[in-house]
């Protein structure tokens, strides 16, 4: 009788550690920040990707704006009118 008894208070306690260790949500968080950084990470680099050819064109213009030898006096207008 005592072997039953004993058997079954290990088994109360070993469901009851089973539903603490189910309860227990410590690396939910992390995980949550990890998606989430992951997601804006993507995000950026599609934003990239898609005005990949308008700053290059950007670039480009500010570059063909910037005249070095001509003691500071440029030809370029406001308004992205070269």
């Amino acid at each position: 009788m005592a072997y039953i008894n004993a058997a079954l208070l290990r088994a109360v306690f070993e469901v009851q550690a089973l539903a603490r260790r189910l309860r227990d949500e410590a690396g939910q968080d992390t995980m949550e920040w990890a998606m989430l950084s992951g997601l804006v990470a993507l995000a950026i680099i599609g934003i990239t990707i898609a005005l990949s050819g308008a700053l290059d064109s950007l670039i480009t213009g500010i570059g063909n704006c910037i005249d070095f030898n001509s003691n500071g006096v440029t030809e370029c207008l406001p308004g992205g009118i070269f």
